[in-house]
């Protein structure tokens, strides 16, 4: 899956970001660095997504991008 992020310059420094096809999903951060790790991590958290299953025995995860 292949989300966009639309970054937006924060008026007090820094940038917000929100991501428009999961609504209420928006995160902050002071470099565009910062940004994309708190933006995958933002989307991981709305979508979910918990890598403590991966630990159990037959169990691997996938990443497949659309």
């Amino acid at each position: 899956m292949v989300l966009k992020v639309v970054v937006h310059k924060a008026v007090e420094g820094g940038f917000w970001a929100e991501v428009p096809s999961l609504p209420g999903c928006f995160t902050q951060g002071e470099t565009m660095v910062e940004i994309e790790a708190n933006a995958r991590e933002a989307i991981e958290a709305y979508l979910g997504f918990d890598d403590d299953f991966a630990t159990e025995s037959g169990v691997e995860v996938l990443e497949i991008a659309f």
